[in-house]
């Protein structure tokens, strides 16, 4: 499949302000039939999905780590941190690189560290221009994730994409709760894999 690489630098919310009419460039892909999106800024590239090192003793949605370029990238399986099944591996199937910021320090000034996640998708579409004016906030109830994981619905043709809050979805500080680790990161992960 090769590469993507994506330009600029991560922005914290992973997308504009609502409300905003300038366009914004959201990375479509497709999970368990629905079409998701993330802001295009928080994407590094995107990559075959293999190679994996599972790491034992960790959630369903932990699927292991990957060596990329010598990093160690731990990779998360989205359909099971949504609370559903594992996702079947097939061959569209891959992993998108994403950079998300942990909570910023208590302390003032200082910087939120950034981590490379892999997260683990059904396919991935195209990268779509959604102006702030097309994106509705998050529905308050019937969505199939938790609320805190939307940051919102973009129109498109007619139709529905939901665009994660992504620092929501992989925060770092609550992976580490569910995994049962103190201060969870990619070199914790690491740290339980030979690659």
């Amino acid at each position: 499949m090769g590469q993507l690489q994506a330009q600029g630098t991560a922005q914290a919310g992973g997308a504009i302000a609502l409300g905003d009419g300038s366009p914004s460039q959201y990375l479509t892909f497709l999970l368990g039939g629905e079409m998701f999106a993330v802001g295009i800024l928080n994407v590094k590239e995107i990559i075959e999905y293999g190679h994996l090192t599972e790491i034992p003793m960790m959630p369903t949605f932990i699927r292991g780590v990957i060596n990329l370029r010598g990093s160690v990238v731990p990779v998360i399986d989205l359909a099971a941190r949504f609370g559903g099944k594992p996702t079947e591996v097939s061959r569209r199937t891959c992993i998108v690189i994403v950079e998300v910021a942990d909570e910023l320090g208590s302390g003032a000034g200082e910087q939120a560290t950034r981590h490379d996640i892999g997260i683990m998708v059904d396919a991935v579409s195209e990268v779509l221009d959604i102006p702030g004016s097309e994106i509705e906030p998050p529905p308050t109830f019937g969505a199939r994730i938790r609320a805190d994981f939307i940051f919102g619905m973009g129109k498109v043709g007619g139709k529905f994409v939901i665009i994660l809050n992504i620092n929501k979805v992989l925060s770092i500080d609550e992976i580490a709760q569910l995994t049962g680790t103190e201060g969870v990161n990619t070199e914790a992960l690491a740290g339980a894999a030979v690659l």
